[in-house]
């Protein structure tokens, strides 16, 4: 939801927050052009996975009434739950930039997280999401979102297509295109997504993954480090972890940002 248009602060994507019903309107508009384009182009069958926050923010009144949604939590694959390789592509939308990086709301999953990495690859929400698809075979298409999220997607999967519906000027301020522009935008780079498909490989994720997430603070690191078979790097706040494929390494990275996230700051 960070990366739909016209949204950049907590206000538009917190659902206690009075800016979130105009968010998730937007969002849901937003999925609508690209869905609506995907049928359009040829697509026999669209599913779209709701992946920000309790993961039910898009209005299923209002979507094309040929789409599957998933929605809810817990999900165990969460953001690429229903992912399989019965799928020709896969498109972010609304996405972010990376924690510790330029970008409108930039962060990698909890607030508490400052890098992760699979072997010596830094990623965040989209890098690990595109390795879940790639292990699927399933090449990510494109990605729409801010210039932040546009840069890290081109620097991880070549010939990718990407839509910027706003430019970042602070992390929670932005240069926005309206909804209707963005809806343009979307569109026409949806059917070049999908035109320019067999050109995009998908992204390989290695053979028994190393999970390595730096967390902000050290009792951060300690709550993760309950997770059977994590251990923390010393004089670090650096959890890592040795996973069998990388499906175990993204549910090891949800455990564990899961439970970072009891930890207080009082």
């Amino acid at each position: 939801m960070e990366g739909i248009t016209g949204l950049v602060d907590h206000t538009h994507v917190d659902s206690s927050k009075h800016n979130y019903d105009r968010g998730r309107k937007i969002m849901t508009q937003e999925a609508n052009y690209v869905i609506t384009k995907a049928f359009e182009t040829g697509c026999q069958e669209v599913i779209v996975n709701d992946s920000h926050s309790k993961m039910n923010n898009l209005l299923i009144e209002d979507l094309h009434p040929e789409t599957q949604l998933i929605t809810g939590d817990v999900k165990p694959f969460s953001m690429v739950q229903g992912l399989d390789d019965s799928f020709r592509g896969a498109a972010f939308v609304g996405y972010h930039a990376r924690a510790s990086m330029s970008g409108v709301m930039s962060h990698s999953m909890i607030f508490g997280v400052r890098h992760m990495w699979i072997n010596d690859v830094q990623i965040g929400e989209l890098g690990f999401n595109a390795y879940v698809a790639g292990h699927y075979g399933v090449p990510v298409i494109m990605v729409a979102g801010d210039d932040g999220a546009a840069r890290e997607a081109e620097a991880l999967i070549p010939n990718i297509t990407t839509a910027v519906v706003k430019q970042s000027i602070s992390r929670s301020a932005a240069k926005s295109l309206t909804p209707i522009k963005a809806g343009e935008l979307l569109a026409e780079k949806t059917e070049l997504a999908i035109k320019n498909k067999d050109k995009v490989k998908p992204l390989t994720p290695p053979k028994n993954p190393v999970l390595r997430i730096e967390f902000a603070n050290y009792g951060q690191a300690e709550w993760a480090n309950l997770m059977p078979g994590t251990e923390i790097e010393e004089g670090t706040t650096i959890v890592r972890y040795q996973a069998k494929d990388i499906l175990e390494a993204y549910q090891a990275m949800l455990v564990m940002t899961e439970l970072a996230m009891r930890t207080t700051f009082s």
